[in-house]
């Protein structure tokens, strides 16, 4: 996808991982070119957050109907990928318009691509998956077969979507804030159109809110503590253009000794280099810079 299989897979996959979805599903769906967590409390409020949508999205719902109906759960999936298709665009493009002040789109060309495509094939796993389970319940003697893809990607699908739950399509390769930012708009979005038409899923008032605003809530105060530790932390604010961040901070984690920062992709190249008085200060004053101003070539004890 990203011009080779190891570029996008990091060259994890073999013949031997198809025959685990979840393999498959977290080398596509995570690939390697996302950006690795800069704050291990961060990580965990992503895991946090994602259990907190799935227990809203599939377990309140089961035992507020009463069961498990297949055939919905299939039609939700559609509606879903609708939203995704739709809403991850819109929300990229007005951050996009908010940066314009601070940077260009030209800078963020190549995140931006890499997390369409991504999005791009979480949806259209999504779409062959219902298919081939529509297709199955009506094959006949080669049901059997299909019904076999039809499970085999229903599992690729499902361990996909836990993963694009905590990176959302890549956008943590664009801008740290946008992956929460995302998850809260996607959920009040599903949530108003209940809320609109005042459908309560059959329960009384109270407990039919509850269940409505139970999701989207949950899911955006987790998000804004995650947008909070990255910006009190790390100097990362969302209304930032990505170029203009700071580099993250430098990680310690216990007995692993220091570990140093990770540069900004979208900041100055090669040309900056370490100062012990400012670490983005111009190459002259380096004191480990070849040339006449290098400490250890100006005299020689040994004359030669």
């Amino acid at each position: 996808m990203a011009g080779s299989q190891g570029s996008w897979t990091g060259g994890t996959l073999t013949a031997r991982s198809f025959l685990k979805p979840q393999r498959v599903a977290e080398a596509v769906f995570h690939p390697a070119w996302i950006p690795e967590a800069v704050d291990p409390g961060v990580e965990r409020l992503k895991r946090v957050r994602v259990i907190a949508g799935a227990v809203a999205a599939v377990g309140v719902y089961t035992f507020v109907e009463g069961g498990f109906a297949f055939t919905e759960m299939l039609q939700n999936m559609l509606t879903a990928s609708a939203v995704l298709l739709f809403i991850t665009p819109l929300t990229v493009g007005a951050m996009l318009f908010v940066w314009r002040r601070t940077g260009t789109v030209r800078q963020l060309r190549v995140p931006l691509g890499n997390s369409f495509k991504l999005l791009l094939a979480f949806v259209g796993s999504i779409v062959l998956t219902v298919m081939m389970w529509w297709l199955a319940a009506g094959a006949g003697w080669f049901a059997l077969v299909l019904g076999l893809v039809a499970i085999w990607l229903t599992g690729f699908v499902g361990s996909g979507a836990v993963k694009v739950s905590g990176n959302f399509f890549g956008t943590a390769a664009v801008h740290r804030c946008l992956p929460p930012l995302l998850a809260t708009v996607t959920t009040w979005l599903m949530a108003i159109p209940d809320l609109a038409t005042g459908d309560l899923h059959g329960l009384s008032l109270g407990m039919g809110f509850v269940f409505i605003l139970g999701a989207p809530v949950t899911v955006t105060a987790i998000a804004a503590l995650e947008m909070y530790r990255l910006r009190r932390r790390h100097g990362i604010r969302l209304g930032a253009h990505p170029a203009s961040l700071p580099p993250p901070r430098p990680a310690y984690a216990p007995g692993a000794g220091y570990v140093p920062p990770q540069g900004n992709p979208y900041g100055p190249g090669p040309a900056y280099t370490y100062n012990q008085d400012n670490l983005y200060a111009p190459g002259p004053q380096n004191p480990y810079q070849q040339g006449p101003r290098n400490p250890y070539n100006q005299h020689n004890p040994h004359g030669f």
